[in-house]
């Protein structure tokens, strides 16, 4: 904003489409999924479990453990336990902070599982 002899300039300043440099500031909803059908699957099953949800309850890869299926803060945690107790994995808690999703927890999995 320039101010000049009392009267006020709004000036407004725009990214364009050259970017100079700077990353993406627009998030895509488009994903790749690395973790295969049967992981996502029973992480699915899992969830269903801990949380004591409905058949009726849809739970997809993209459903997100707080907004969507309703999890709080303990919930998580019990999922990410029985998920280490399933595929004999540990999370770190830095790595578990980031699981928001299913995908995201299924993808963390098989990365894990791979590592051992």
């Amino acid at each position: 904003m320039k101010i000049n002899r009392g009267t006020v300039k709004l000036v407004s300043v725009g990214w364009g489409r050259s970017s100079a440099g700077f990353p993406s500031l627009r998030t895509s909803r488009f994903r790749v999924a690395a973790a295969k059908a049967e992981t996502i699957d029973k992480v699915i099953s899992i969830v269903r479990k801990q949380l004591a949800l409905p058949a009726e309850t849809k739970v997809s890869p993209e459903s997100t453990f707080t907004k969507d299926l309703g999890a709080d803060s303990l919930d998580t945690v019990e999922i990410v336990m029985a998920l280490e107790e399933e595929f004999g994995i540990a999370v770190e808690e830095e790595n578990s902070e980031n699981i928001v999703t299913v995908q995201d927890a299924a993808d963390l999995i098989e990365k894990l599982v791979e590592k051992k």
